[in-house]
């Protein structure tokens, strides 16, 4: 009887040996992948972190705020090229035109500048200096750079003419910018100022031009030869 058990036992226990055998060559494979995919990790160096989903910047445009205005006549002015930024118009996340209805449009025009946004204003026949609408509407997805229309309700103000004499066309032309006027280049962009039309403290209003010339003595700068 105790033979008989022993060979069961044995015939038995070979079995599970062969079992274990293929169990281990199966184990042996995982954890070699197991040791392998851990080691790139740390091959990785400590700071990888496995890339999960790109953040995602949910924007969504209230109502525009922007109400129709009836066409106002035209003032006989004309109206001046957009203002552009420097930076090169790529679209940004969440990046709208703001709020701008009802302010000031020196307001909003400095609004738009921090946004990088280029502004053009259009004056019309009411009264008041308030933003009446805009081109594109407020709440609008728009790209840095883009230009922004501002339509006012009275007619353009009174604007200084600052002094820019001396100072280097781009310099000049950014000051003119600045004070509401526009440069009109009569002998190029290179070089210093030698005179402007009207002068300091000259009559002007927003939007008109001031012309500079620029280079030795006011002459067109020579150009190069080829």
């Amino acid at each position: 009887m105790t033979d008989t058990k022993t060979g069961q036992q044995n015939s038995a226990g070979g079995g599970a040996g062969r079992a274990s055998v293929v169990l281990g060559g199966g184990l042996a494979a995982v954890l070699l992948a197991a040791v392998g995919a851990t080691g790139g990790w740390l091959l990785a160096g400590e700071d990888y972190t496995p890339a999960g989903d790109p953040l995602a910047v949910a924007t969504t445009a209230g109502p525009s705020t922007t109400r129709a205005t009836a066409p106002r006549p035209s003032s006989g002015r004309p109206t001046p090229s957009a203002v552009q930024t420097s930076a090169t118009p790529t679209r940004g996340a969440g990046l709208t035109v703001p709020p701008v209805i009802g302010t000031d449009f020196e307001q909003a025009r400095d609004t738009l500048r921090k946004q990088r946004l280029g502004w053009r204003l259009v004056f019309g026949g009411g009264t008041g200096r308030t933003v009446e609408s805009t081109t594109p509407d407020v709440g609008t997805e728009v790209a840095r750079g883009t230009t922004v229309q501002l339509q006012v309700a009275g007619p353009a103000p009174a604007a200084e003419v600052p002094d820019v004499v001396g100072r280097s066309c781009a310099d000049a032309a950014d000051e003119l910018v600045d004070e509401g006027l526009y440069p009109r280049y009569v002998s190029g962009r290179v070089g210093k100022v030698s005179r402007q039309e009207p002068a300091e403290d000259g009559p002007a209003r927003w939007n008109d031009q001031v012309s500079i010339w620029c280079g030795s003595d006011g002459q067109p700068t020579a150009k190069p030869t080829p």
